[in-house]
């Protein structure tokens, strides 16, 4: 069997057919090994496929023969053109594509007739050549050696549809990063968008460190923790929901810039916005408040933009475009609410009125629920998607703001912000709370919610009590979600498109 043009089977058959392909490529491996075949590991390139385009550009067709210029590369066969005795493949590798030319004179008839036989699109490959330009000015390799590097067993998507089922991407992420240039975009403008932001911080003397990921005590953020348990310590211990109470032990210490880049667990459900494990970047300065801040997101989003994509202006996944050279917007919670719920401010201090409110939006209130975990409800039922351009939301009350500094004039609530944008929550900051009493006071409510079934609410750190006795020196802290950033920068419409691996449920037909 040949399938040296993909598979293009029928769906309905698609399995049988991509059965008879494996076969098919197991014998030609089977073939190959009777003949000494051995998954080479010795072949050594001297160019990747994006810097022979760039170096030789200028270079034309004459010249090219003329110098005869050598060069080794190496990837995976995308493409396949098999023409008598003289033939062409693409090679796709980390930077691009490179078009190859194969025939009996060059390489032997030997090896011409185990490309045309014995290799496949997918099969990994290294070519020693020189460089020449085809008559319709393509640069092209002139192969003089060839080596079958991996024989690619499993046939890739059909060449003109790639891979396009979503769960498939995700399932098969190795498969997607082969197939489609988009996807292994994304995960490129990732890897620059987390590096622009460490040199942010690195810039402004903050120390990268690492906390750890499995906490005795459960806290640093409102969410269902995952529990595990550690046999020798026969003890549980719960995957981090966040870093911030051992990063403020940190600032305690006398650390008084510090960040970390790293992951975060949380026990919920799954959407286009949350997957169970997320990055965040957190970070606490010492002799800050939470406008220094606000302050210092602005700068660190542009300088991101700037650095990354080389502009200030991003086109959101709808289409609307936000403008980050531009000041960002703030308002109150409480002025957010009232701008777009038609709620007064008299009614979002009468419970009851709140209470009609969220039940009028189908959003069931808990008897428990004060006056500030009603107000945080309706801003998330009414006023959260519609915050499209960059806006700090900031005065949250206390009520739902365990661990922010309430404010001097209105202890109600606290100096706190989170940052909006094209809907969804990006940033979460504040001025710490650094008064011990205070901080128990709030863990002890936090408790007891909990003894009252609420799964999210933070245990009693002791141990961070004490820390705050010996003394938090006044300080602001904040939180980013890498993966929403990128969601944001690079326009994906889902957390999947950004998570490489994102978690999923058991596929049909696998093992619970």
């Amino acid at each position: 069997m040949n399938d040296t043009t993909g598979s293009s089977a029928h769906p309905d058959n698609a399995a049988d057919d991509e059965n008879q392909i494996v076969a098919g490529r197991r014998e030609k491996l089977a073939t190959l090994q009777d003949s000494g075949y051995l998954y080479p590991n010795a072949f050594r390139r001297s160019h990747v496929a994006a810097a022979l385009h760039s170096e030789f550009a200028d270079i034309d067709k004459p010249e090219l023969e003329e110098r005869q210029i050598p060069t080794q590369v190496a990837g995976r066969i995308m493409l396949r053109r098999v023409m008598g005795k003289s033939s062409f493949f693409t090679l796709a590798d980390v930077s691009g594509r490179i078009q190859c030319l194969i025939n009996i004179q060059g390489v032997g008839e030997a090896h011409y007739e185990e490309f045309k036989k014995l290799w496949d699109i997918g099969d990994i490959v290294g070519v020693s050549g020189v460089l020449m330009r085809t008559n319709k000015g393509e640069l092209t390799v002139e192969a003089k050696e060839v080596q079958l590097l991996t024989k690619s067993l499993r046939p890739l998507p059909e060449k003109f549809h790639g891979l396009t089922d979503m769960e498939t991407r995700y399932r098969q992420r190795y498969v997607d990063l082969i197939m489609n240039e988009e996807s292994r975009m994304v995960f490129v403008l990732r890897s620059r968008i987390v590096q622009a932001m460490r040199e942010f911080f690195l810039a402004r003397d903050y120390m990268e460190v690492e906390t750890p990921m499995m906490h005795p005590v459960a806290g640093g953020a409102t969410a269902r923790p995952f529990v595990t348990h550690h046999s020798a310590l026969d003890m549980d211990l719960y995957l981090r929901v966040a870093p911030e109470l051992y990063l403020k032990r940190l600032v305690v210490g006398g650390f008084e810039r510090v960040f970390e880049i790293n992951r975060n667990f949380r026990n919920e459900g799954l959407s286009t916005r949350h997957n169970p494990e997320f990055t965040s970047v957190e970070f606490y300065q010492a002799y800050a408040d939470y406008n220094d801040l606000i302050a210092m997101t602005e700068e660190m989003f542009r300088h991101i933009c700037e650095t990354v994509l080389s502009r200030t202006e991003v086109e959101l996944e709808t289409g609307e475009l936000v403008d980050f050279a531009q000041p960002f917007k703030r308002l109150t919670m409480a002025e957010s609410i009232v701008q777009r719920s038609g709620l007064s401010v008299e009614d979002l201090q009468n419970p009851d009125r709140m209470r009609e409110f969220l039940l009028a939006n189908k959003v069931k209130a808990d008897d428990s629920w004060g006056v500030g975990k009603l107000q945080m409800e309706v801003f998330e039922a009414v006023v959260e998607d519609s915050l499209i351009e960059p806006t700090f939301i900031t005065a949250y009350p206390a009520e739902v703001s365990p661990l922010a500094r309430r404010n001097d004039v209105d202890p109600f609530v606290t100096d706190r912000f989170e940052l909006f944008i094209g809907g969804r929550e990006i940033a979460n900051g504040f001025s710490e709370l650094n008064d011990a009493a205070d901080q128990a006071a709030r863990f002890r409510a936090q408790v007891d919610a909990k003894d009252g079934g609420d799964l999210e609410a933070m245990h009693y750190d002791a141990d961070y009590i004490a820390a705050l006795e010996y003394g938090l020196p006044p300080t602001a802290g904040e939180g980013i979600g890498v993966d929403r950033l990128v969601m944001l920068l690079t326009g994906s419409p889902s957390i999947r498109d950004v998570l490489l691996f994102p978690h999923m449920r058991h596929a049909p037909g696998t093992a619970e």
